[in-house]
């Protein structure tokens, strides 16, 4: 079946363009309606049965339903509840007597677009038409917005221009609508709660909770009641009772960060919860059933330290359903000038300021440190930036000592004799600044000011 993109355009098209389908049992009637709105371009078959109706669906993706409400083998309701099943991007319009108004009015409510009365006016058959066929097009185009920015910045919250995190992104993609366990492995600050939450956001569950616990956070004598919850009076200063996280994420998702400092103890719990669906709440006998998807992340080797005597290897098993590694900061360097423009435009915001720009300089710098604090730092080191700026531009000037002392190598080491024919020039250039992005050459292209395009003709040119 065609989706719902295919038959978009980025303006309202013309009517030669538009496919409609007219319904009533009264076939003069249909008849009428569909030369009324032929006359003007569109495209118009009818049908005068709900069983009728449906096998053109089926066969048509059309873009514009027309349907009585009153019909003798199928009412209008349950041929367009039955129709945007197979077509959830077409438009409807019901056709109903001034007596019916209130069934029109229902249909309106699951998902009608509007309403016409009969007998109908030529006129106003023509401009509802026109308007409900305006307001699906623009439903499409904001839909297909948003498909697009999620290609070219990944799901929500997460820009991801280089292809180590593109590759991460698909796979979330494939398992984010099933129940399996995930587990993120990265360097602290790569952002891994970011991706959990976009696990969840395109999975099944989004409209249920999203429940962060930080294991590595929490004391090891309370990380049970964390977790299990407790039972008035299970232990001193347990005033009242308390569900855990496990029962207070049901339906949704639970994601466990840093799991590798979870008390072996408390590991084995988990794995019985993970294990029987179950959580017994510390002071209490009784169990009570939960439904969660697991998302867990660590920052450490697991098999270290299950090799250590440090995690149960029975409890990775059940977690590593599938791993997700995500790359730190240095291996994707072309991601940093979006991320730089993206906390630019957050923290200017935040702080009341006009940032226009950031220096070519400033930002070479910060293409080339290697971040070891991964986004986590560079989000830190643009706040400050932000914070200190007084001209509107960031510049070097306004970047830490620490990031300019390591930066100046990379922005003074290309030394070239002056006499050095221009094409010669422009050949160190390119070179040199593909060695600095490890021959990246979307972010070379960037930091040269030109397109990637130009560089790969320049390039090849070179070659010759």
């Amino acid at each position: 079946m065609s989706t719902g993109f295919e038959l978009m355009a980025s303006h309202v098209r013309s009517g030669k363009d538009v496919s409609v389908l007219i319904v009533d049992d009264d076939a003069a009637h249909a008849e009428s309606s569909a030369e009324c709105l032929r006359m003007v371009g569109y495209t118009v078959d009818t049908a005068v049965s709900g069983k009728e109706a449906l096998k053109a669906l089926e066969g048509t993706q059309y873009d514009l339903l027309l349907t009585d409400l009153v019909m003798s083998d199928m009412d209008g309701m349950e041929l367009m509840r039955r129709g945007l099943r197979v077509n959830p991007f077409m438009a409807v319009i019901v056709f109903t007597g001034h007596g019916s108004i209130e069934n029109a009015v229902e249909a309106m409510n699951e998902g009608a677009a509007d309403y016409i009365l009969k007998p109908l006016s030529v006129e106003g058959l023509r401009i509802k038409v026109g308007r409900a066929l305006e307001a699906r097009e623009l439903k499409l185009a904001n839909i297909d917005l948003r498909r697009r920015l999620d290609q070219k910045f990944g799901f929500e919250g997460i820009i991801a221009n280089s292809a180590a995190l593109q590759r991460v992104l698909k796979k979330i993609e494939l398992v984010a609508d099933t129940d399996v366990a995930v587990l993120l492995v990265g360097e602290s600050g790569t952002g891994k709660e970011l991706f959990a939450r976009a696990l969840h956001e395109n999975s099944r569950r989004r409209n249920n909770r999203f429940i962060p616990v930080n294991c590595g956070a929490i004391s090891p004598h309370l990380v049970e009641s964390e977790l299990f919850g407790h039972e008035k009076g299970a232990f001193t200063g347990a005033a009242y009772q308390r569900k855990g996280r496990f029962e207070y994420a049901n339906g949704g998702t639970l994601f466990l960060d840093e799991i590798g400092d979870m008390p072996l103890e408390t590991q084995v719990k988990l794995l019985r919860v993970l294990e029987d669906g179950e959580v017994y709440r510390v002071g209490s006998n009784q169990a009570q059933k939960v439904d969660v998807r697991i998302v867990s992340a660590t920052n450490r080797n697991l098999e270290e330290e299950i090799r250590n005597g440090r995690f149960r290897e029975d409890l990775f098993w059940r977690l590593k359903g599938i791993l997700i590694e995500i790359p730190p900061l240095r291996e994707r360097t072309s991601d940093i000038p979006a991320l730089v423009h993206h906390y630019l435009k957050e923290f200017s915001h935040a702080y009341g300021k006009q940032i226009a720009t950031i220096e070519r300089e400033a930002l070479s710098i910060l293409c080339a440190y290697p971040w070891p604090g991964n986004v986590r730092e560079l989000e830190n080191v643009i706040e400050r930036s932000v914070v200190l700026d007084r001209d509107g531009i960031v510049g070097s000037d306004d970047l830490p000592r620490e990031l300019t002392q390591c930066g100046t190598q990379f922005a003074d080491s290309v030394t070239i004799p002056l006499g050095t024919p221009l094409e010669e020039v422009e050949r160190i250039l390119m070179e040199e600044t593909l060695k600095r992005t490890r021959g990246d050459k979307g972010l070379a292209s960037k930091l040269l000011g030109i397109s990637t395009r130009t560089l790969y003709r320049k390039m090849d040119r070179k070659e010759e």
